[in-house]
């Protein structure tokens, strides 16, 4: 029986996505570089750090990593802290709100910064719902590597084999399938290209499970 879910953020609790797009989009106009549509999609579920270690070799760029993550950190929470209309994916609140109530732990394992993470949930009030965070920035490689969701596992007071992670980016998938974890993806209408077909199981919605349908699920 599952008893722990390991949740991604962007994209499954909340879609972040319009605020990184313009927040990378005026990086690289102030870089002068052009990144296609493919390019940056390939970017989907990697931590700020690796994009900007893949931009930097691809466009030779002379500027340390660290001080581009800062510049782009500084264009996004500047936009996050002016943007009405950000709001939690339909659905998932009242599953996390579910899941608590019926003594699921919850775990979120994101490629977002810590600092991402936790404007998202001081914004909607979620700290209370889980026992850890985890960022992609603790780790030297990004998603589709296991190493976030291996992490999350071992935090987990259960073992591997009662967690699921859910996800909705082709690189969460294969991470999470990667760390040996079932994978529920989630195919989200703003997670755009994304293959999702390695989960084990696929939703659109939110309202299509619960916490009685999530502990009956079966690990394969």
């Amino acid at each position: 029986m599952i008893h722990t879910v390991i949740f991604d953020m962007d994209g499954v609790i909340v879609d972040t996505e319009p605020v990184h797009h313009y927040a990378y989009q005026q990086h690289f106009k102030e870089l002068n570089i052009s990144v296609t549509d493919e390019i940056y999609a390939s970017f989907t579920g990697n931590s700020t750090r690796n994009v900007f270690q893949k931009l930097k070799n691809l466009y030779a760029l002379d500027q340390d990593v660290e001080s581009l993550i800062l510049r782009k950190r500084h264009l996004f929470n500047d936009a996050f802290d002016s943007k009405p209309d950000l709001f939690l994916i339909d659905g998932v609140e009242n599953l996390i709100k579910d899941l608590f109530h019926n003594d699921f732990q919850l775990i979120v394992a994101s490629s977002a910064s810590k600092s991402t993470i936790n404007k998202v949930f001081n914004r909607f009030h979620l700290h209370p719902y889980f026992s850890h965070i985890v960022s992609g920035e603790d780790f030297p490689q990004s998603k589709p590597h296991p190493a976030i969701f291996e992490y999350a596992a071992n935090l987990s007071i259960h073992p591997k084999d009662n967690c699921i992670v859910i996800e909705d980016s082709t690189n969460g998938v294969i991470a999470s399938k990667a760390a040996g974890i079932y994978c529920l993806g989630y195919r989200s209408e703003n997670s755009k290209n994304q293959d999702l077909s390695l989960a084990n199981q696929i939703i659109s919605n939110f309202n299509e499970i619960d916490a009685q349908k999530i502990r009956l699920i079966k690990q394969i």
